[in-house]
């Protein structure tokens, strides 16, 4: 059974190139909707994305993410994640799952209703593939516009980073 059977229309998925599907549930939707950009004055906000892979199929469920925390630096256009604060927490996580909620990428906000990655998240990102450790050969890269969620595969091997779109 894979995670897009039954979904609810408030949860978001998003097709994997190779097979698979990514589910945003509604819990984690509501959780960053206070930080969308939808006002002059609010400076981008991010965070890391946690979940779990579903056995025997190559489905992904976003079950959690950090919120931004003291340490974090951001202005209207840049977030900089604290590290340690937010491996704290995927730590914390990690353990209270039974070792089943794990690191699967990073999340941040634009100022834009459809969000593109800039030139500096593409370079971020592409560093975080090769410096960052995480089980699987992919990390997730979540851009929340104020009109639209967007989703992008890293491919660790390759540095390749797909789009993904919406089921």
């Amino acid at each position: 059974m894979s995670v897009a059977d039954n979904v609810p229309i408030n949860q978001i998925v998003y097709a994997r190139p190779h097979g698979g599907r990514v589910l945003i549930p509604e819990a984690v939707l509501a959780t960053i909707s206070p930080y969308v950009q939808d006002s002059w004055d609010k400076p981008e906000a991010g965070g890391v994305i946690m979940g779990r892979y579903i056995k025997d199929c190559d489905d992904i469920v976003v079950d959690k993410i950090t919120l931004p925390m003291p340490g974090d630096k951001s202005s209207r256009f840049s977030f900089f994640r604290n590290k340690k604060s937010h491996q704290k927490i995927v730590d914390r996580e990690w353990e209270a799952s039974f070792f089943t909620c794990t690191y699967l990428g990073g999340w941040h906000t634009h100022p834009e209703p459809v969000p593109s990655p800039s030139f500096d998240d593409k370079y971020d990102w592409k560093r975080k593939m090769k410096q960052d450790v995480f089980d699987s050969d992919y990390l997730f890269f979540m851009i929340v516009g104020t009109a639209e969620i967007r989703l992008w595969e890293g491919n660790k091997h390759t540095s390749s980073i797909t789009a993904l779109n919406k089921v």
